[in-house]
């Protein structure tokens, strides 16, 4: 018998294997600020805020959390934590500005420090090289749907790699390419805001081949035992009924939104399905000999991000007209539904569901025996708000967290191979297109003096940490 949150029916802890690495994760342009200092350059994040009517509010990325000049700070609350591991990414246009060419000594700097202080405090650094700030300079060029990126991208990660491979030994290439590529190029919700479906299947490839040609770098410069990985942000795909027809979509989402990435890494080829299914978009012709060799480059882990399920349905004859911004799912258009999943909600209006992350992690024990898994990003967004003693009171955030960590536990169970959990987000932060209107950090950040306040989240995850499970 399983409870609704996945835990096993018993009452007894949950205790996590020995060595079970627990720690929180942000991303550069979330946090950091310091936009135009020391050599840094406007990535595509920096010019697609700048749009009128792009994210909510009109708000940048230009001091965010102000990490960049708080990072001691920041380092010392996770140290208090007691958090085991930090994953951080690096801003690619902080450390090579234009994408090419020589790097910016005074940005690796700042990841030299940020790097130094984590080591001093006992905390692991996890590097990721690229979470969706793109120098505008190569956008400019052409953007991931251009096969040059890609080239640069190995280029970038070998000089990081050489900066910091003394020092970091855990490394991940890219964070969900999948928003990188149909957020940013088919539905142009995200940076850099293109609509253009047949380019996004062409940056969906380039990513995975940034991938594969950035693990050959790392491979390059880093010592024989340091880790490289990649960050997926799987989808849970749910049809809502057994029919063929609802089956038959959920099939195509599985193959746009999980195959595309998982059959070239992990399998060196495309999956024949969504070939068929982007006929009419593209004829896959940007797929060199010996790419797929390159996509399948092997790794050490594979980072898993989740959130919430996805649940569609075929779109019949009868089916109303559906929204019609573009879709970020090419090869679905018009053929699939989808539709909200039963439960409660967070501030994102994403259903609360642990029971996705347990599929998603046994899926994987049966599809990639052998590859262990770290959940990278879990978290949620409630409307947290500092009280008149200064606490902030967030039961709903931890409700959020026990749920899914009882669920990774009977993964484990299970069999899953699953190393670590890393909660999104250690501050409240920049949240993308919604701006600071939505608050993910387990630590509040008031953006107007920049103070930060632990919440009744931090302060539980921490007994978690130093329990090394959940109490029953």
């Amino acid at each position: 018998m399983t409870t609704v949150d996945g835990a096993r029916a018993t009452g007894a802890a949950l205790r996590f294997p020995p060595g079970f690495r627990w720690g929180t994760a942000t991303a550069a342009y979330q946090i950091e600020g310091a936009a135009a200092l020391d050599g840094r350059t406007p990535s595509i994040w920096d010019t697609f805020s700048r749009i009128p009517g792009k994210v909510l509010g009109g708000d940048t990325g230009d001091t965010a959390a102000d990490h960049y000049h708080r990072m001691a700070e920041d380092v010392g609350l996770m140290k208090r934590l007691g958090m085991s591991d930090y994953r951080f990414s690096v801003a690619w246009p902080r450390v090579q500005p234009t994408g090419r060419g020589p790097a910016a000594q005074r940005g690796l700097d700042f990841y030299r420090r940020l790097v130094d202080a984590l080591l001093e405090a006992g905390i692991r650094p996890v590097a990721t090289l690229y979470h969706w700030d793109l120098p505008q300079e190569l956008e400019d060029a052409g953007g991931w749907p251009h096969r040059d990126t890609a080239e640069r991208f190995a280029e970038y990660a070998g000089r990081v790699a050489g900066a910091l491979g003394d020092r970091v030994a855990s490394w991940t290439t890219l964070n969900e390419p999948w928003c990188a590529a149909f957020l940013g190029y088919a539905s142009g919700v995200h940076a850099p805001g293109r609509t253009e479906p047949g380019a996004s299947l062409r940056a969906a490839h380039h990513l995975n081949l940034a991938h594969g040609l950035g693990v050959r770098a790392l491979r390059a410069a880093l010592p024989r035992s340091a880790e490289v990985s990649l960050t997926l942000n799987a989808h849970a795909v749910r049809p809502l009924t057994d029919s063929a027809a609802d089956l038959d979509a959920a099939r195509r989402i599985d193959a746009v939104g999980n195959r595309i990435f998982l059959d070239p890494v992990f399998h060196g080829r495309l999956p024949p399905d969504l070939v068929r299914d982007t006929a009419a978009l593209t004829d896959w012709s940007f797929v060199r000999d010996g790419d797929l060799a390159v996509t399948a480059e092997p790794i050490d882990w594979l980072g898993l991000n989740y959130y919430s399920p996805t649940v569609v349905a075929a779109a019949g004859p009868g089916t109303p007209p559906g929204d019609p911004a573009p879709s970020p799912w090419p090869g679905a258009e018009g053929r699939v539904r989808f539709l909200p999943a039963p439960g409660p909600r967070t501030a994102m209006d994403w259903p609360v569901d642990p029971g996705g992350l347990y599929e998603l992690l046994t899926r994987l024990r049966d599809e990639l025996p052998g590859v262990p898994l770290l959940i990278t990003e879990n978290g949620a967004a409630y409307g947290d708000y500092a009280d008149p003693e200064g606490a902030v009171h967030d039961p709903e955030r931890i409700a959020y967290l026990r749920g899914h960590l009882a669920a990774v536990h009977r993964a484990i169970s299970d069999g899953a191979d699953v190393r670590g959990y890393f909660v999104w987000s250690l501050l409240d932060n920049f949240e993308w297109a919604y701006g600071y209107s939505k608050r993910f950090g387990i630590v509040h950040v008031d953006f107007a003096t920049q103070r930060r306040t632990p919440k009744d989240s931090a302060r539980w995850y921490a007994e978690v940490i130093a329990r090394g499970g959940l109490a029953p």
